[in-house]
């Protein structure tokens, strides 16, 4: 089997509109939820998320490109773009026609949706634009990802709900690994800020009002965000070859199904998805030194992650640092595991571990070291990226330093 690196990464999200600022962001705890602003915003109960602000889509695509792209998509081709640059890899000749592209999302165009329902029952009229479809579809991203980059070998989407992007990036990774393909451009992206989107996460009842606190006794909810993380997986000696610089190495994956109940979590799959991708890395529960949990902020969820946690890790779980960057960007859903993997980057290359913030009690059952409110220099190998997902998707990712 073939080794495989991240030799470049991207993104746009509500801490920042590329990796350095969103670092940044991280490294300084600081907070992108916000109050939302849209169309109807008023008419919901939730009215904060992780929003996108100030991401002029008009300056970067033309009238034709506008009229094909979902916001979703704007915000992949823009993190692809960066992820591109920072690698550069060309993609032409035998890396053209055998690389490709594997992106999660969990709604696809949901903001292109919203519109045209608006736009049919509200408005009341009888025609929409010839390109909805094209806009909306779940693989839309991926499809303008490999025309624009010439990407001519596997594409397409993955669609596990919360672990999409997981998933995604797990094909990709099991891909680069085989053979199959010497680099594959993965991640995810999600834009469900709209009216139509918050108000059917609203029904669920497990949305705060007023801060995502992951682990803190005083949690109420999560908070949705939106953007995108993309990365480029390379094989190792073909970046090598090229002289690119190495950001870190894909070690490991796992997934499992709790195969019980459509939202709530399961300790057991999420400890063998855990379990899993500790063996497929080949390396022991006292490697790791961090992990990026899903970490939610609501009750179920982090009592199953951090009970899960205990019975993989045993008496190795009070060392280890486990943080949720939802506290700071929101939970991007389909993307979220994209934009949480940059935490897990910088942990292993700047040995700075990323904070939990808005922490404000203890929770019995959450006794973990959550790196509460401020990040922590450390130096840490070995570090995981949770996702676990309704309908039990389950998707956890090793990575290692280089």
């Amino acid at each position: 089997m073939h080794r495989v690196v991240i030799t470049g990464a991207g993104t746009v999200n509500a801490l920042g509109h590329d990796v350095p600022a969103t670092l940044d962001a991280m490294r300084e705890g600081r907070c992108g939820i916000c109050a939302l602003d849209f169309q109807d915003v008023e008419r919901l109960s939730i009215q904060i998320g992780g929003q996108v602000r100030g991401f002029e889509a008009e300056g970067r695509y033309n009238r034709q490109q506008m009229s094909l792209y979902d916001r979703f998509t704007q915000f992949t081709l823009a993190a692809a773009k960066e992820a591109i640059e920072q690698s550069g890899i060309v993609f032409s000749g035998e890396t053209s026609a055998k690389s490709g592209v594997v992106l999660g999302t969990a709604g696809g165009g949901v903001s292109t949706w919203d519109a045209n329902y608006r736009s049919v029952y509200e408005e009341g009229k009888n025609r929409v634009h010839p390109f909805v479809v094209p806009k909306l579809m779940n693989n839309a991203a991926a499809s303008h990802v490999s025309m624009e980059h010439n990407l001519k070998g596997p594409s397409f989407t993955v669609s596990t709900a919360c672990a999409s992007s997981n998933h995604a990036m797990a094909q990709a990774f099991q891909m680069v690994r085989s053979g199959m393909a010497p680099a594959m451009i993965t991640g995810g992206s999600e834009s469900m800020l709209c009216f139509g989107g918050v108000k059917a996460w609203e029904g669920l009842r497990v949305m705060s009002k007023d801060a995502c606190r992951p682990f803190s006794a005083n949690r109420n909810g999560m908070v949705q965000g939106e953007g995108a993380g993309i990365f480029v997986f390379e094989e190792y000696e073909h970046a090598r070859a090229r002289g690119a610089e190495i950001l870190c190495e894909v070690i490991g994956f796992a997934m499992s199904s709790d195969a019980s109940d459509i939202v709530m979590p399961s300790k057991n799959g999420a400890a063998r998805a855990m379990a899993g991708a500790l063996a497929d890395a080949k390396v022991n529960a006292a490697d790791v030194g961090y992990i990026n949990a899903h970490g939610t902020g609501t009750a179920a969820n982090d009592k199953t992650e951090c009970a899960a946690v205990a019975d993989v890790f045993g008496i190795h779980a009070d060392k280890l640092m486990i943080s949720s960057t939802k506290s700071m960007h929101g939970h991007l859903i389909g993307g979220t595991g994209a934009v949480e993997l940059l935490a897990c980057i910088m942990a292993l290359r700047d040995g700075v571990i990323a904070p939990t913030i808005g922490y404000e009690e203890p929770d019995p059952e959450c006794a973990l070291d959550v790196v509460p409110n401020d990040a922590r220099d450390a130096k840490v190998d070995v570090v995981l990226s949770n996702a676990f997902a309704f309908g039990g998707m389950n998707a956890v990712l090793a990575l290692r330093a280089i």
